[in-house]
Formats: C-alpha cells, sequence, structure tokens
C-alpha cells in the first residue's frame, strides 16, 4: 500500500505544457500559502498594504486559516501536474473556477471600489492564462 496510486500519465492526451503550467500553479499557491500561514501579519500588511487597525488578530488569523488551505490546494495541483495527468484539464477548471470568484468578489462585489492587493490583478491574469491551457489541455496531441 502506497501513499499515491500508480501514475495516469501514459494515458493523458492533452498538451504536455498545460501540465507544467498546472505546476507552476501550485508553486504560485504553495508560495503565497507559506506566506500567509508564517509572517507575522500573514503579509496583510507588508504586502497586500491592508490597515490591520482594531481587527488586526482577526485579519491575520483569516490569513494564516487562508494560507493553511492554499498549501495543500497548492500539493495537489503540483501532484496532479507531475504524476496525474488525466486530471490536469479538471484542476484548470477548477483553478477557472476559484480564481473566477476571486476576481468577482474582488473587483465587483465586497472589494468593488476599495483597495486592490496584488492577487485581484494576478488573478484577472490567472484567468485568460488558465483558459488557454484548459484549450490546450482538452486538445488532443497528434500521435
Amino acid at each position: 500500500m502506497s501513499l499515491l496510486p500508480p501514475s495516469t500519465n501514459a494515458d493523458y492526451r492533452g498538451a504536455t505544457a498545460s501540465a507544467w503550467f498546472l505546476v507552476l500553479l501550485g508553486v504560485g499557491t504553495v508560495a503565497p500559502g507559506l506566506i500567509h500561514y508564517v509572517l507575522p501579519d500573514g503579509g496583510a500588511g507588508v504586502i497586500a498594504h491592508i490597515n490591520l487597525g482594531a481587527q488586526a488578530k482577526t485579519i491575520i488569523a483569516v490569513f494564516a486559516w487562508f494560507g493553511a488551505l492554499q498549501i495543500p490546494h497548492g500539493i495537489i495541483e503540483i501532484v496532479v501536474g507531475l504524476r496525474y495527468r488525466t486530471l490536469v484539464p479538471f484542476m484548470l477548471a477548477m483553478v477557472l473556477v476559484e480564481r473566477g470568484l476571486m476576481a468577482v468578489d474582488g473587483w465587483f462585489l465586497k472589494g468593488a471600489g476599495g483597495h486592490h492587493p496584488p492577487e485581484h490583478y494576478a488573478s484577472v491574469v490567472t484567468i485568460v492564462l488558465t483558459l488557454i491551457f484548459l484549450a490546450l489541455a482538452l486538445r488532443s496531441r497528434k500521435a
């Protein structure tokens, strides 16, 4: 018995670049997750320039909580991109859902009209790139 089942890479027919893009997304998810979890302010003040004010402890705790979610999520993206490539299109679709919800919230709902941390801009760029790599992942390579 092992922690991971056998690789499915031999059955993947999409673009290899899409799998590597997912690995890159995974690294780009783990890194901020570590920042949110490890930095004393979770990056809220020093990176996002959020005024912590009277609710500093709550904001920092939420950042750490989100970091705790990002770290395993990013690891899953990396593992799928490296070992379970048949799941690459599904994972890229989930990235689109995740980043789409983040962008809608940041630009049009709760974050609209307010301060825009770097992630608001990154989400929009990630959506565009993910759409491209999802299309490539869904296209079968020529034998």
